[in-house]
């Protein structure tokens, strides 16, 4: 944003007094362009510090609209769901599946997008590069094809000192009873009851006693005899066994810490991170965050490799990164609550205030947080979850996270597309909930910006929200470039949904995992404001999307390349008629 004087600042941000937002929708339009008028509203002053609201206007009736690409930029999931509930019943809290051997046909592909998935994750735990690549050209494909909008995620591997793998393709049952034997010894095929460990040093300072706990409770064992590195356990609690699991150690009811100097990165994560990037994915999901200089390093190497703007969230698992947790959500790009490997190291009766406690940071500093692991476990192995399942799911959706996500459910379970379908249901009937009963969550708002720019950014999408929720508006458009504007309105939570226009299209793919946000790719200009809100309004209203009586807000902020622009950062309201 490239302003001059504090005063221009003011005269082209055109901001809400709060007193005066009785605005009548009776005005005109000439020749194709705004005209004006006062109707219960009112402009303040002229001259040096004015601040201006600009009264609602109509469209229709326009002598020109500029020709309209083809495809007007909104992906087919999204223009139906409108069709069918109209705005205000669109949901807005984001679907993340992770893709596994059970639903990466095209045919399965194309079904989860239908089912709202939003974004796919791809857990560089499993499965071969190649195999990750076929995924990523299946999604690029039913994007550019079939008109879908799904963005793709990698999830690092992370530190080995966790990991186990049994070496079977799927899921074994650990029955009660039964003994195992855990190795760090490399094994051909996949020995029964063996257990490769992938850190030589995985079995240091364990005594026997002691327990050995799969995926924060999926299966549990007791160490019964230590015979070198390895380890000889008997299973206390059945359970499934998952390719790949993560596991803890505890001794008399406490974890046993584990030290070691394992980098966060490792080798495979840095070649995995780099196939990322060849291949152009939207999110990059980094495991065992401790602290925020990984974080850092990543983000600086992104920046110095590509030429894309891939964004890069950082997975809260562990007590560490609870301690830390400030800052490590200021150096990402967003957050991922990685319940399952959190609640093994807190006690089990912390884990809903920690969740709420990091969702409730993450919307404060404004970046976006997915809430995963655990969501419909059941529905690994059965067609429907547990009523205390879809209550787990109906409080994320209470505390306004951004995005849940399916893990085993989808990846492995033979249920995926209907645990998606429940997913669906439940945050849309909990959205509908919360705002028949008015219970937007009101933020304590951190001040964000720090340049006058960036806090008059702040100060207009704060108030354009109170706005749209007073005066009932249909829709938020937002005109953006990098997506700001478009995330300073998703942290308000509003109860209209926000369609982002963009010519960005990473960008775009970047929205796509943020609350209530609907991203479209189209032509803007940076210099005519009301070109691009004539445009896309137009766009819209051909496809019987807008019908007369509609109410928009508008904000924008995209920077004029000549200073004698129109405004550029602005709160309009406008009716379609």
């Amino acid at each position: 944003m490239a302003v001059a004087t504090s005063d221009s600042i003011l005269a082209r941000s055109l901001i809400t007094d709060r007193r005066s937002t009785n605005f009548g929708l009776k005005n005109e339009v000439c020749r194709g362009k705004v005209v004006p008028c006062r109707a219960g509203g009112k402009v303040k002053g002229k001259g040096k510090g004015r601040v201006e609201v600009k009264a609602a206007v109509q469209i229709g009736g326009l002598e020109e609209v500029k020709k309209a690409k083809e495809e007007m930029g909104l992906d087919v999931v999204s223009e139906e769901e409108l069709r069918e509930k109209g705005f205000l019943g669109m949901r807005k809290t984001k679907l993340v599946c992770t893709i596994g051997p059970a639903c990466c046909s095209p045919q399965d592909l194309e079904k989860l997008a239908l089912g709202g998935m939003n974004v796919a994750r791809l857990n560089m735990c499993h499965n071969t590069r190649d195999w990750h690549r076929d995924v990523i050209k299946k999604i690029n494909q039913l994007n550019e094809e079939k008109g879908f909008c799904v963005s793709v995620m990698i999830d690092t591997e992370g530190s080995q000192i966790h990991v186990l793998d049994h070496g079977a393709p799927s899921s074994v049952k650990a029955e009660e009873g039964s003994t195992w034997l855990f190795t760090a010894q490399k094994l051909e095929g996949s020995p029964p009851f063996t257990i490769q460990a992938n850190y030589e040093g995985f079995s240091e300072g364990i005594e026997v006693g002691d327990e050995l706990v799969i995926d924060g409770g999926m299966a549990s064992f007791q160490v019964i005899e230590k015979v070198g590195n390895d380890l000889r356990c008997k299973c206390t609690d059945s359970g499934l066994f998952l390719p790949r699991a993560k596991f803890s150690f505890w001794r008399n009811g406490k974890l046993v810490a584990r030290n070691s100097e394992l980098p966060t990165l490792s080798k495979k994560d840095w070649a995995d991170i780099e196939f990322g990037v060849s291949e152009g994915v939207d999110f990059i999901a980094l495991s065992f965050v401790n602290d925020a200089d990984p974080v850092r390093q990543l983000k600086n190497y992104l920046y110095m490799r590509s030429s894309r703007s891939t964004r890069v969230l950082a997975k809260v698992e562990s007590l560490e990164s609870l301690q830390k947790l400030k800052e490590i959500v200021e150096a990402s790009d967003g957050i991922m609550v990685a319940r399952g490997d959190l609640g093994v190291e807190i006690p089990y009766e912390q884990i809903p205030t920690v969740q709420e406690e990091i969702t409730h940071v993450c919307r404060e500093m404004n970046k976006p947080v997915i809430v995963a692991s655990q969501l419909l476990e059941s529905m690994i192995e059965y067609p429907t979850p547990t009523r205390a399942e879809v209550a787990d799911v109906s409080e994320a959706v209470r505390q306004y996270a951004d995005a849940l996500m399916l893990s085993g459910e989808s990846a492995i379970g033979p249920y995926g597309q209907k645990a998606l379908s429940i997913l669906q249901m439940a945050s849309s009937r909990m959205e509908l909930w919360s705002r028949e009963e008015n219970r937007q969550s009101i933020l304590h708002q951190r001040r964000l910006g720090v340049s006058l720019p960036d806090r008059i950014a702040e100060q207009i999408c704060n108030c354009a929200v109170e706005m749209a929720n007073n005066l009932g508006v249909d829709a938020i458009f937002v005109y953006t470039k990098h997506g700001q504007m478009a995330s300073l309105l998703s942290r308000n939570r509003p109860y209209p949904p926000i369609f982002a226009f963009t010519s960005d299209n990473g960008t775009r793919m970047a929205l796509n995992l943020q609350w209530g946000v609907i991203p479209l790719l189209v032509e803007l200009s940076d210099d005519d404001v009301e070109a691009n809100i004539s445009t896309t309004i137009e766009l819209i209203r051909r496809k019987g999307l807008l019908k007369p009586g509609d109410v928009v807000m508008v904000v924008s902020d995209l920077t004029p390349t000549h200073i004698n622009s129109t405004a550029f950062q602005s709160i309009q309201v406008k009716t379609v008629v």
